[in-house]
């Protein structure tokens, strides 16, 4: 889709006092140092008490788009299709007797494509039960089965995959992960995205620590139309930065504020606890915020996303996931794995390179994705 380049406003951080000044004595618009900035169009307007409207209608919006784009989430999953294209071949010609021979190498398949040792077991010992109780007497029931247990997990314990903005401007969220995981380009086409839908939102620019992130995301905001704090000096604090971003939020109307973070490795004590600090500077500013800490996790490590999510989950506590790079990767089923090891909610997933392709989650498109 083709979209009109913009220059972002670049919204450096200023004294309390002359954050006064400038917001009550001069108009908005005119501040020597930004740039102007096309307006957004907005698809509905919000009153003053319909915050909640607001935002439900924004979930509403995006769940609707994902059931739309499902041919994004089909191809984005092929090599994890083509891995587990061998139990159709399995289930073809299916009798009883070849039922143990056949369960064995169903869970090959699944291990293959990172279920996981748990869930794989899990699944394939419900088969093998329902089987001998009589309660599936061919390949395409043991399929249909199949199927539905891995849609049941999604949904009993990953059901809220919607992103939960509560009720008042300006909603935030954190964006946390490791080096190299993809958060500021996930951060960027979740921006896109949401402003395609009518949201106002404005970045902050709080990984502090990588000399070119801030430069990076300052891309992100001039392709996709959107405002930016960045830090005026080399020692800002994170927590300052995104402290004042969100204080800019909430002065200027913003709907939703996009906070990017410092990549780290979930073992190093004193970057996770600077996490800590991020997360209570928001909550000083908006009571609530952050209303969303969406951990980015590569898709192509498999399994091995599973200690940094733990890690990250016990350190902020994590409320959903993105899953980046599974396009390039046939291990999709890392996607249950997490979801049952952590019960944290997959919200969004990268399936391709393009600004639409970071997709919402939805349990059983990607179900039907990888079982064709």
């Amino acid at each position: 889709m083709a979209m009109a380049s913009a220059t972002p406003t670049r919204l450096p951080l200023i004294s309390k006092h002359t954050s006064f000044y400038l917001t009550n004595c001069l108009p908005q618009t005119r501040f020597s140092h930004c740039t102007a900035i096309r307006p957004a169009t907005n698809r509905f307007k919000c009153s003053a008490g319909g915050q909640t409207g607001f935002f439900t209608r924004l979930g509403r919006l995006i769940k609707e788009k994902a059931k739309s784009d499902v041919e994004k989430i089909f191809s984005g999953f092929s090599k994890t299709r083509d891995n587990l294209a061998v139990i159709d071949e399995l289930l073809l010609y299916w009798n009883l007797a070849d039922t143990d021979k056949v369960l064995d190498e169903l869970e090959e398949a699944l291990l293959v494509s990172d279920f996981g040792p748990r869930i794989t077991i899990k699944i394939v010992e419900s088969l093998r039960d329902d089987i001998l109780a009589g309660k599936l007497k061919s390949g395409p029931d043991i399929k249909d089965a199949l199927k539905n247990s891995v849609l049941d997990l999604l949904t009993k314990k990953g059901n809220k995959t919607e992103l939960q903005l509560g009720y008042r401007k300006p909603a935030v969220v954190l964006i946390v992960g490791v080096n190299g995981g993809g958060k500021t380009t996930s951060l960027g086409k979740l921006a896109y995205r949401l402003k395609n839908e009518g949201a106002k939102i404005l970045m902050a620019a709080g990984d502090t620590f990588r000399a070119a992130a801030s430069d990076q995301l300052e891309i992100w905001a001039e392709r996709t139309g959107c405002e930016i704090v960045v830090a005026e000096g080399e020692k800002a604090k994170a927590s300052s930065v995104l402290s004042q971003a969100v204080k800019r939020g909430k002065e200027q109307g913003f709907h939703i504020v996009l906070c990017d973070t410092s990549g780290r490795l979930h073992t190093n004590y004193s970057l996770m606890e600077e996490l800590v600090a991020c997360k209570k500077a928001v909550g000083k500013v908006v009571n609530g915020a952050p209303n969303e800490i969406l951990l980015v996790l590569d898709g192509t490590t498999g399994l091995n996303m599973l200690p940094q999510a733990r890690e990250f989950n016990d350190v902020v506590g994590i409320t959903g996931l993105i899953l980046t790079k599974l396009d390039g990767s046939a291990r999709g089923g890392c996607v249950v794995s997490v979801v049952d090891e952590l019960g944290i909610p997959v919200k969004f997933v990268g399936v391709g390179e393009g600004l639409e392709d970071l997709q919402p989650f939805d349990a059983e498109a990607f179900v039907n994705a990888i079982f064709s």
